[in-house]
């Protein structure tokens, strides 16, 4: 049977984080992912300090609800997991400053391969650091961002797999959600409208490909305040890694590649407001810019933290007149997305619009942990830590640009 997990009212994200276990079966009725059961979460907060303030109770009832129903287990540390029994896989989603610290926990408790929170850690020698540690423990690292993560154990070609995911939670948000579809990665990587767009740019000699990240955001000192504050390490390691990571594996970008950056100074936009905690954070609210390669690609992004619920890429021809647009959702999709949005009405919007492509990573993922199939699409530490020079390199240049 397939289960829920929750996206929880998160009034101290500092102290807030949950994992999720859930254990692969085939009579699961969820078809995206045919064979899923929860078998433990793991929240330090909710089930500690946090059990009787807001969002406490809630938790409590869906804990012994889902106790219940489906056996699963409420634990506070990744130390009371069990050994393993089959192989497990790790998920980490917490805060980017946690990272290095929740992947080392991962790899004590027996991981087999791990699932790293976009981008990964708060700098690049951290992430560099990461990387040699798992390799030495013979861990497999790949990269994603994830707005709901579990901890799975798979059922495939008779073997069992158990995989342990960290999962981190947007502030002011209630609702319960189906956890195994709820997975974003550095999806955009097999992403329908990125892949579309690419196959389209192909056809048209000296096209122009912008894709285009949109976040639902208000756009007041508050809101926008709150998240500067909630994620410090900038527009370009959080919202636009993604696309950062796009043009890693696509575009030929990397430092040492990048020709030129130019800021599209009549669409960017940067401000220096305050977080709840008082403190002022800098950062792009909305940021295009466009980068040329020494190996000749050229290639755009944008990225608006107020700018709605719906992402696209473009291509123009050789005269920078639009030819292509694909909408992510589009018109197939927003039907699934708008049965969603009936079913969970307090969740964000966007924890929607990639929900086919969700099933589609975590598919690759599941299999590739079975059987060693490649990963089609999904993105690996040594990706990560290229995307994460990127961001530091461009961010300076880019703020510089718009001062």
């Amino acid at each position: 049977m397939c289960l829920l997990a929750a996206l929880l009212l998160l009034t101290d994200l500092l102290h807030s984080h949950i994992i999720i276990s859930f254990h692969y079966t085939p009579s699961t009725t969820n078809n995206s992912c045919p064979s899923a059961s929860l078998d433990y979460i793991i929240e330090p907060w909710f089930l500690g300090p946090g059990s009787t303030g807001p969002g406490g109770p809630e938790f409590a009832e869906w804990a012994d609800s889902s106790t219940s129903k489906y056996g699963t287990k409420f634990i506070t540390s990744v130390a009371d997991l069990p050994t393993p029994e089959q192989p497990r896989v790790a998920l980490i989603s917490g805060r980017t400053a946690d990272n290095p610290r929740l992947l080392n926990e991962c790899i004590d408790a027996g991981c087999k391969c791990i699932y790293l929170e976009k981008p990964g850690a708060p700098t690049v020698k951290e992430l560099e650091e990461m990387k040699s540690c798992a390799e030495e423990a013979g861990i497999e690292v790949l990269m994603g961002k994830m707005l709901l993560v579990p901890c799975i154990r798979l059922k495939s070609l008779a073997r069992m797999l158990t995989a342990l995911f960290f999962l981190r939670l947007p502030v002011s948000l209630y609702t319960h959600i189906n956890a195994i579809k709820h997975n974003e990665l550095f999806s955009q990587n097999v992403c329908k409208y990125v892949r579309k767009t690419r196959e389209f740019a192909e056809t048209i000699p000296g096209s122009h490909v912008t894709f285009v990240s949109n976040n639902a955001y208000e756009n007041t000192p508050e809101s926008l305040g709150e998240c500067f504050e909630r994620n410090a390490e900038g527009m370009l390691k959080n919202m636009a890694i993604h696309e950062l990571a796009l043009l890693v594996s696509f575009y030929d970008v990397s430092v040492e590649n990048i020709e030129s950056v130019e800021a599209d100074k009549e669409f960017s936009s940067m401000q220096t407001l305050p977080g709840p905690s008082g403190k002022e954070f800098t950062d792009f609210d909305k940021i295009k810019f466009t980068i040329k390669t020494k190996t000749g690609k050229e290639v755009s992004v944008a990225a608006d933290r107020c700018g709605g619920t719906d992402s696209y890429a473009t291509v123009t021809d050789t005269d920078g007149e639009e030819v292509f647009r694909y909408w992510m959702p589009d018109e197939e999709d927003k039907i699934a997305v708008e049965n969603l949005q009936a079913k969970y009405p307090t969740a964000m919007p966007y924890f929607f619009t990639q929900d086919p492509d969700y099933v589609t990573v975590k598919e690759r993922v599941a299999k590739h942990t079975v059987t060693g199939e490649e990963a089609e699409g999904v993105a690996t530490i040594g990706v990560a830590v290229e995307t994460l020079r990127v961001a530091e390199y461009l961010t300076p240049l880019l703020m510089e640009q718009l001062k």
